[in-house]
């Protein structure tokens, strides 16, 4: 299928990190988020009731995200996967990137983060 859904730079502030002050102050973080959908029917109905709502979808990756403060990067994009997958039906996978651009590294960087793609059990 290639027919995609996407929502990037959707910003956060989060407690996520494994050092204290990370899960004490917390840090922005930015997440993209791509979805395969088929959106045949929605293109010929002009529907929404045909495709997902991006408002609802970027709703479930903040609240899930926001939930709990995770450890690992890891951890939070595959909650944020889980979330969207279980929550919109009509999304058969989604690729989550999460950028973590504060990271406490001793190196300069652009920045560091994960990419996470799940798609449904068949």
């Amino acid at each position: 299928m290639s027919d995609r859904i996407f929502l990037k730079g959707l910003l956060v502030h989060a407690h996520h990190g494994l050092l204290s002050h990370e899960s004490e102050v917390g840090q922005r973080f930015v997440i993209d988020l791509d979805m395969e959908i088929d959106l045949a029917r929605a293109a010929a109905s002009d529907h929404l009731a045909n495709t997902v709502s991006y408002a609802d979808v970027a709703e479930v990756t903040l609240s899930t995200f926001k939930a709990r403060n995770f450890k690992l990067l890891e951890a939070a994009a595959g909650a944020v996967a889980e979330a969207v997958l279980s929550a919109f039906p009509a999304i058969a996978a989604i690729t989550v990137t999460v950028h973590k651009p504060h990271a406490p590294i001793a190196a300069i960087f652009d920045d560091v983060g994960v990419i996470m793609t799940r798609r449904r059990a068949a």
